[in-house]
């Protein structure tokens, strides 16, 4: 199809850019908090892996269930504010409220009472997140249709997401300084106060400051009342099977799941096997090389991966950048293996940049693709269904997260990992290590196979564009 000249949008604003990403960092800073919190519930309030399986599991089950209602909610919600920026709003008070109370565990309350209660207060907190999450992914993928302005707003997004991950495993230092707190159980009460509240006011920003056009007389939305529900149920399933019909689309999700849930399933890992194999179980003579092991990693991402990917995007393709990009991580996996040598800690250093570019590039290329996605499914069902491909899209994220919380805890029984022992045997150490590497090889090797022959290409996407274009009376 030949090239129709169209008069484009202006590029967003860096401000808006600026106003999304602070958002994301929200969205990473609870779970990179969390996930340097959990340890806590193993290391020092003594719960078993069978209870850190259930407690990553059920929450995110219910999470990802809960994200394709809230998507079709989002879609088609009539409001002057327009379809996303007041449950944004909303679902960051709720999500920063229930982060600081879930915390709040006391040892003299018992293992029992203290698993029940996170459990519950983690329900809360899934149920804000998806409130959040699902309507402020889909502004993103709402603030431009240019093909590579997309990808520019998701680098930067990402870029500033990322610092999460450079801040967050520095409270394992405060956590394990007594200088700092008497117990790693009382600073994660303190901290979950300033990460819940800081969070949630950074949440509140896209909703304040991204721009949105009333919603309020919009007709060709579907109705959202009570009396309705059971036609909405049905529509909610009927767009996520005409969602995930799509092969394009369908290749994105797969391959994300397999690559990010490969990472989460094993991530835990990392401050076991520094503290047990490097340093032998001692957690004081570990210092801070397990905050420098998530630090680093993620400051290779920042200032390395995600500025190579946004100009290899432009060069080669977003497929081609993806594949490039993940043949880089399997190197890393492979070299985290050979250098996390005991008596050298600074050796596996040298492999955070090539492993960093796994997840650094996922999401940064995955959104952007998504965008075009929705683009393509707008010209064969003429609806904007940003909402519910990005709940979709994250339901399989979400949904490989909780398996791989629960695979998290049935390796470490696998592998004889005693939670309560001072030292480790070599056979529970040497497990690890062998599904930390061996895993997300696997995954990534598939999702790259699943991935080849991606075909929603730039020039194609523009011909979508411009059909688009067409239909609307814009060319």
């Amino acid at each position: 199809m030949e090239s129709v000249n169209i008069n484009p949008k202006k590029m967003v604003p860096m401000g808006q850019k600026i106003a999304f990403g602070l958002g994301m960092l929200a969205n990473q800073m609870f779970p990179a908090a969390l996930g340097i919190f959990m340890v806590v519930l193993v290391q020092d309030l003594g719960f078993p892996a069978w209870m850190w399986g259930i407690l990553f599991f059920l929450p995110r089950i219910f999470d990802a269930f809960i994200d394709p209602i809230m998507g079709f909610i989002s879609d088609n919600t009539r409001s002057k504010w327009g379809r996303r920026r007041h449950y944004v709003f909303i679902g960051a008070i709720i999500m920063g409220v229930s982060f600081v109370v879930m915390w709040q565990l006391y040892r003299e309350n018992g293992l029992d009472y203290n698993f029940i209660f996170f459990l519950l207060w983690s329900f809360v907190f899934y149920l804000g997140l998806s409130i959040f999450s699902v309507p402020y992914v889909a502004m993103g993928y709402e603030m431009s249709d240019d093909f590579h302005e997309r990808t520019n707003i998701m680098a930067i997004s990402q870029w500033i997401g990322q610092w999460a991950w450079v801040i967050a495993p520095w409270f394992w230092v405060v956590m394990y300084d007594p200088k700092w707190f008497p117990n790693a159980d009382t600073a994660t009460r303190t901290l979950a106060v300033w990460v819940g509240v800081s969070c949630m006011i950074l949440a509140m920003i896209p909703a304040i400051f991204i721009t949105s056009k009333s919603t309020k007389n919009e007709e060709s939305f579907a109705p959202l009342t009570f009396k309705t529900i059971g036609g909405s149920l049905k529509e909610i399933f009927i767009s996520f099977k005409e969602a995930f019909i799509s092969k394009p689309f369908r290749k994105l999700c797969i391959a994300t799941f397999l690559i990010f849930n490969a990472f989460n399933t094993v991530a835990a890992f990392s401050f076991f096997i520094v503290v047990y194999y490097l340093f032998n179980g001692s957690t004081e003579a570990a210092g801070i090389w397990p905050t420098l092991f998530g630090c680093v990693g993620a400051l290779s991402t920042t200032f390395l991966v995600i500025p190579i990917v946004a100009w290899m995007s432009r060069k080669t393709g977003k497929k081609n950048a993806f594949l490039i990009c993940q043949g880089i991580s399997v190197l890393g996996y492979i070299l985290l293996w050979f250098l996390f040598i005991p008596g050298k800690p600074y050796m596996f250093l040298f492999a955070l940049p090539f492993f960093s570019f796994g997840i650094g590039s996922l999401f940064t290329l995955m959104m952007s693709m998504t965008a075009d996605v929705c683009d393509m499914d707008e010209l064969t069902s003429g609806k904007r269904r940003e909402g519910i491909f990005g709940a979709i899209y994250w339901w399989m994220v979400k949904f490989g997260f909780a398996i791989a919380g629960l695979l998290t805890g049935v390796i470490m029984s696998l592998v004889g990992f005693n939670t309560d022992a001072a030292t480790q045997t070599e056979g529970a150490i040497t497990g690890l290590r062998l599904f930390y590497s061996g895993i997300p090889i696997l995954g990534t090797l598939i999702a790259m196979w699943i991935m080849r022959n991606y075909d929603l290409t730039e020039e194609k996407a523009r011909d979508i564009k411009n059909e688009l274009a067409t239909r609307k009376g814009e060319i």
